[in-house]
């Protein structure tokens, strides 16, 4: 058995789920510049399973969220499952299962660190679930994603990832104006966009996030300035209390 075969080995036991075609899991993994300079050998990449892994999240999620806080408002159950499908919520499910290291991907995205982005980790949970659904139908894909997402359902408070709020407070409370975002590039097909955004506040960068919505994109600029400022208020906080 290949080194590869053993990856995929791993991560189908991470996901709790024997696969009837192992094809589909080899798919998942397959990022479109890897079939692009394979196509001779390589079947698919996951991007159609990865429009089809978006929608069963969606379901699952959903589900999984009325089944556990059967008092939630539906703007509460709105808010936790946009924190748990975005980008770096996905991505963070990724990285804890290793999805990262089984991977297929191309000269390029190798060489610029693929098997770290929260874009290309994100994409291939979603297509991993799509795998799933394929392979053994709806009642797998549900067992799956609870066990993935059990404790980020169960601890993670609603809106907590709402980023773009909180920077907006903390600028508030320091007098300052409030955030605003543009949209500094936009690229990919429609179907896989990307998108780049800034967070100024008047003239002044603050910094900048990506994403596969501009409101993702915003969130994680956001996320990326509130980190930031708290290292600037930790650094301030030792220098005070370290001071004769």
């Amino acid at each position: 058995m290949s080194d590869y075969q053993q990856t995929l080995q791993k991560i189908a036991a991470a996901l709790g789920h024997t696969f009837q075609d192992s094809g589909l899991l080899l798919d998942a993994l397959t990022h479109s510049s890897f079939r692009n300079e394979k196509l001779a050998v390589v079947r698919s990449d996951n991007e159609r399973l990865e429009f089809l892994g978006d929608a069963v999240l969606q379901w699952v999620i959903s589900t999984l969220i009325w089944k556990h806080f059967p008092e939630a408002t539906a703007g509460e159950m709105t808010r936790r499952r946009a924190d748990l499908v975005c980008e770096q919520g996905l991505a963070r499910v990724a990285r804890d299962i290793g999805l990262g290291e089984g991977l297929r991907l191309g000269k390029g995205e190798e060489r610029s660190g693929g098997r770290l982005k929260p874009r290309l980790l994100s994409s291939a949970l979603e297509a991993a679930v799509a795998a799933v659904y394929l392979d053994a139908g709806t009642d797998a894909a549900m067992r799956v994603c609870e066990c993935l997402f059990a404790s980020a359902i169960t601890n993670a408070a609603p809106g907590a990832r709402d980023y773009k709020t909180r920077l907006q407070e903390l600028l508030q409370s320091r007098g300052q104006r409030p955030p605003r975002y543009e949209t500094a590039d936009a690229r990919g097909p429609a179907h896989a966009r990307s998108y780049r955004v800034e967070v100024r506040v008047d003239d002044q960068l603050l910094g900048e996030g990506e994403g596969r919505s501009k409101l993702e994109a915003e969130q994680s600029a956001a996320e990326q300035v509130l980190v930031r400022l708290e290292q600037q208020a930790t650094g301030v906080r030792a220098v005070v209390e370290t001071d004769p």
